[in-house]
């Protein structure tokens, strides 16, 4: 009984694994900068380049390539132009096997289900923005969702600028009050790094340049279990 016992034990340790997810955004270039830390995941929620060229993209996607992390997950932000103005044949040939970029879509590592989303609320200056029918947009969400990654953060959380205006999604905290999300994963207003805990959800702003672009916050560690 014992020798069945840890066997059983053995195969739901390897099954479900604590996780560590290793969380960056907006390196705008500058990921060479950061020091790393060894984990499971390494995700960036968007804002790999800074003028979104295709050079840019590319020296990001080697750099990305080559962290030891064992999978290496990613968004595009309103930044990164190469992704909005290309077609999908075009981007993925030059994805790194060993890489997912998730485009409004999901991938599923140990039973963990991810999804991602580069998408902000603009009026179309930037990459990725959208005004009109936004809301149809986060509904695509799927409901068992355990970690989600947007460039975006939500409205009232974590989104706050230098100059005290929330520029986060009204649209996605409104989505996500109806959704029971374990982590949400973002970037894009570089003023709120940190993690916030609400009502059962860590909420990580993983931006890792301040408001005048200098690389100052370390990745964030977060454990999945």
């Amino acid at each position: 009984m014992a020798s069945g016992s840890g066997d059983l034990f053995l195969r739901i340790f390897f099954i479900f694994p604590n996780m560590k997810l290793i969380c960056i955004s907006d390196t705008h270039n500058k990921h060479s900068q950061i020091d790393i830390p060894d984990g499971d995941i390494l995700i960036h929620a968007g804002d790999i380049t800074a003028g979104g060229t295709k050079r840019e993209v590319v020296d990001f996607l080697d750099w990305f390539a080559s962290q030891p992390h064992q999978y290496k997950i990613f968004i595009a932000g309103n930044h990164d132009f190469y992704f909005e103005n290309n077609k999908e044949n075009e981007i993925q040939e030059i994805i790194p096997k060993n890489v997912f970029y998730l485009f409004n879509e999901g991938i599923t590592i140990n039973k963990i289900n991810f999804w991602g989303s580069p998408i902000t609320p603009g009026i179309g200056t930037w990459a990725f923005n959208q005004t009109q029918n936004i809301s149809k947009h986060w509904q695509q969400i799927p409901d068992d969702t355990h970690v989600l990654i947007t460039h975006t953060p939500p409205y009232k959380i974590n989104d706050v600028l230098n100059n005290g205006r929330h520029a986060g999604c009204a649209s996605l905290s409104k989505t996500l009050q109806n959704r029971q999300i374990k982590f949400h994963i973002f970037g894009h207003v570089h003023d709120s790094y940190g993690i916030t805990s609400v009502s059962g959800t860590k909420y990580v702003n993983a931006s890792c340049l301040d408001n005048k672009d200098r690389y100052l916050h370390p990745p964030l560690e977060i454990t999945v279990d």
